[in-house]
Parts: C-alpha cells; sequence; structure tokens
C-alpha cells in the first residue's frame, strides 16, 4: 500500500505541487477511516491520554512526515525518497529501546553499517541521476517523523483501539494542516482538478490503509517486528517505478542497490534483534 500510494503521489505531482497533494491525502483518509469507525461500532471508551498520543502522532506524523515525503518525492523522485524514509524503524527502535524498555543484541552493530553504506550508496546515485546532496535531508526528517510516531501510537493503544486511534490520528492532522493553509492564505492550495486529484485521491486511499494496517499491526505486536516488515516498501517502490514511472525519474545500478542494502540494514537493525 505505502509503495502505489509513493507511485501514485509521484504522478500526481506532474500538475500539483506537494502542499495540494498532502491536503487531499489528508481529506481522503479522514473521510475513510470515519466510515470505518462507524461500521466499526464507534470510538469505544478511549483515555484521555490515549487521545493525546494519537493526535500528536498526526501532528508530527501525519502532517509533518507527509508533507515532506511529498516534498521529497517531488525533489528527489520516488525511488530515492522511499529508500531513505524507509530509514524511520532506526528512529522509532531507538526510542523503543529508550522508552519502551525493548532489547538490542550484535546485529544493530551490522545493521546500523549496512544502513550507512547503503545510504552513502544511494547518495552517490542520487547525484548521478541530478540530486543534490542536501535534498537529501526532507526524505531524512520525514523518516524521524515517521519514526518518533511509531512509537507513540504503540503508547496511544493502550488508551484506545487501533480504528478510532487512527480515526483520531489523522482527523488532528487535518484540522491543523487546513488551519495552517488558512492561516497563511493559501487555501487555493486545497483545491485539485483532473488527473492529478485521482492520482492524489487513490494514494490518500492506499496510504491510510497501509497506516491504518500499520497501527493494527503495532496493536498486536512490538514496535522491533512491526517496523522491519513495514519496512521493505522501498523494493516494490523500484519494481512499480520500472513499470509507471519510465521517463519520469531516473534508475541506475546505484540506486538500487542503495535501497537494496538499505532495506537489509533496517532488517538487522530490528527484526533479528
Amino acid at each position: 500500500m505505502s509503495a502505489a500510494s509513493t507511485v501514485l503521489i509521484s504522478r500526481g505531482l506532474r500538475r500539483y505541487g506537494p502542499y495540494t497533494g498532502a491536503w487531499i491525502n489528508l481529506a481522503v483518509g479522514t473521510a475513510c477511516v470515519w466510515i470505518a469507525v462507524l461500521l466499526a461500532g464507534g470510538v469505544g471508551r478511549p483515555t484521555l491520554a490515549g487521545v493525546a498520543y494519537f493526535a500528536l502522532a498526526g501532528l508530527i506524523g501525519t502532517v509533518g512526515g507527509r508533507l515532506l515525503r511529498f516534498m521529497s518525492i517531488e525533489t528527489v523522485g520516488a525511488s530515492i525518497s522511499a529508500a531513505l524514509i524507509n530509514l524511520n524503524p532506526l528512529v522509532s527502535s531507538g526510542l523503543a529501546i529508550l522508552l519502551l524498555g525493548e532489547r538490542v543484541t550484535l546485529p544493530v552493530a551490522l545493521g546500523t553499517l549496512v544502513i550507512v553504506a547503503g545510504t552513502t550508496l544511494l547518495s552517490v546515485g542520487g547525484r548521478g541521476a541530478g540530486v543534490r546532496p542536501i535534498h537529501l535531508v526532507l526524505p531524512l526528517t520525514s523518516a524521524t517523523c515517521f519514526g518518533v510516531v511509531a512509537v507513540l501510537r504503540k503508547i496511544g493503544l493502550s488508551g484506545m483501539a487501533p480504528i478510532p486511534g487512527f480515526a483520531v490520528n489523522v482527523t488532528a492532522a487535518l484540522v491543523a494542516y487546513t488551519a495552517f493553509l488558512v492561516a497563511s492564505r493559501q487555501s487555493a492550495l486545497m483545491v485539485c482538478r483532473g488527473r492529478s486529484l485521482v492520482y492524489f485521491a487513490a494514494a490518500g486511499v492506499a496510504e491510510n490503509v497501509g497506516v491504518f494496517l500499520v497501527v493494527l499491526a503495532l496493536s498486536v505486536g512490538t514496535v522491533s517486528v512491526v517496523a522491519p516488515l513495514a519496512s521493505v516498501s522501498p523494493i516494490f517502490v523500484l519494481v512499480l517505478s520500472f513499470f509507471f514511472l519510465r521517463g519520469i525519474e531516473m534508475l541506475n545500478r546505484r540506486i538500487v542497490v542503495g535501497t537494496l542494502l538499505i532495506v537489509s540494514g533496517v532488517y538487522l537493525l530490528t527484526a533479528l534483534r
């Protein structure tokens, strides 16, 4: 789902900018998840702490992380963005060790070295594709936001169920982001037409189904298990990019190998701890 969303976003960005795409993404996601809440029987009896953690997750990850994701896809392309944003388990696992008491073992060192090698190779490959190294800050910052959010959601699940929790998450994000656009007199960015609207809306459905499945997984498993399983999405992005983004962005051997190294490093870092 995440990989499909990344490719759809890249298509939609051909006519509209990242701010518009991010708002459509949030609006579609909010509508879908509240329908799911109604079908599931309502919000239940959430605690105030649970609501607060999911709302904070919405501000940090769903606003900050997704907006930076859109900007990075527009700037450095879908494949490089997916690979670097894939580093978010590095952040979430570190926080899980510090805050949730999860253990760390020898594979952490190996995983870190492989990730560094993959990121370096990706940077060099991106430069060959016309990407400036400074632009890699966008997907790396997005990865940090998503890494923090995984822990916030895990804590929030102790106070409310996955579906209403995710509803609070995306609703808080939509309200905050809409308020920002209106306050900064950029409400025109909330308008989208044509094929880009279709791509952004489809990306919103795919994105939010993917995120909901991660939240659901976190309700039955640890961050250390869920994060690496979700981190394989860049491989699917590479495959989908080959078929659907040819002529839009350039792939080379270093980008492909760098992506595979990062996925392998995240696996070593988290799944084998």
